[in-house]
């Protein structure tokens, strides 16, 4: 089954990319570029350079899911600082059209894992 959960980390990539860019070439511009490991099982966000396509590429199991999203009319509305780490809500509104402003998250409760990860 293919399918993004809020527990993973969302990545957006600063700048425009190339929509002809497949599994390698956009798994190079993650480890170079944004100095993350592409293994990882977090989802990497890429927008061309029109702001009317979107990629999202994750590792799952047995390998590289490639998401891939064309728009027939507007653009995609960008976080104005870049790249950036986004929450589910946050892609699931870009994705939808929502113009989203990462500015500050507010502490929420993340469950029993989230307090065995507190230093003592």
């Amino acid at each position: 089954m293919f399918a993004l959960t809020a527990w993973q980390r969302f990545f957006l990539y600063g700048q425009a990319v190339d929509m002809r860019k497949s599994f390698d070439a956009l798994s190079g511009i993650v480890s170079t570029d944004m100095g993350k490991d592409v293994l990882s099982g977090d989802v990497y966000i890429f927008i061309g350079k029109s702001r009317d396509k979107i990629k999202l590429l994750v590792w799952e199991r047995a390998g590289f899911v490639l998401y891939y999203k064309r728009l027939e009319k507007g653009t995609f509305h960008l976080p104005k600082s870049g790249q950036c780490s986004l929450s589910y809500s946050e892609l699931c509104l870009l994705i939808e059209g929502v113009e989203v402003e990462v500015k500050q998250r507010h502490k929420r409760y993340g469950g029993p894992a989230e307090k065995t990860a507190t230093p003592a």
